[in-house]
This record gives structure tokens, sequence and C-alpha cells, in this order.
């Protein structure tokens, strides 16, 4: 399976910007689709942005959407998540995660994550 770590979590006030990245080694990277998830505390891990191994099919939650921009460098093994006009209710632990083959929205689908890293967002 492939190794995943996260960066750039952190505090922003409302309103602000936060880009996290997601370092990936130990297998062919274009063999996985990339994915963004989050989990707030007391709530289930939900499902933030997808991107194709390719970056031909990208897919964003209704919250996300507008706000987030997933994006993928294949030859540096990283996959980004750009995060514009945060809320508090952005709040969570988030994570970065790969699955072979195609996107998909659901955690359980996904078979390799990385450890997280924090976004809190003050109003």
């Amino acid at each position: 399976q492939v190794q995943l770590v996260e960066s750039g979590g952190g505090l922003v006030q409302a309103g602000g910007s936060l880009r996290l990245s997601c370092a990936a080694s130990g297998r062919t990277f274009t063999a996985y689709a990339m994915g963004w998830f989050r989990q707030a505390p007391g709530k289930e891990r939900e499902f933030v942005a997808t991107i194709s191994q390719y970056g031909s099919t990208i897919s964003y939650s209704d919250s996300a959407k507008g706000r987030f921009t997933i994006s993928r460098d294949n030859a540096k093994n990283t996959v980004a998540l750009q995060m514009n006009s945060l809320k508090p209710e952005d709040t969570a632990v988030y994570y970065c995660a790969a699955r072979q083959g195609s996107t998909r929205k659901f955690p359980s689908d996904f078979g390799s994550w990385g450890q997280g890293t924090q976004v809190t967002v003050s109003s």
C-alpha cells in the first residue's frame, strides 16, 4: 500500500485560507485515485473531495464546492487541498486517502490513509 503524510493544517480565522498537502510514497502514485476526508469531534468521517489518477475527474462535497480545490502533482507524488473562505464548521481533522481504481466518495472504499492534520477555524 501507499504511505501518506499530510501537512498544512493549523488555526485560521473565519474567511481565511489554508492549503493542505499530502505526500505519498511506497507505490506508483498514478495507480491511485486520491481523496480528502474530514472528521469533526463526535461525527463520522465525511467526504470532502476526490481526484482521479491523472486529474480528469474531480468531485466535491456540497460544503466544499466553490470554496475548496483539490489538485495533484504526479511528478512530486503529492495531492493538495486549497481551502478558501473557511468557516468554523470546517473545523475537523483532515485526512488524505488513496485507493486503486476509480474515484469514490465513501471512506470504506479507500485502503490507505494518512495520520490526519488538524484544521481549526475560529469565528
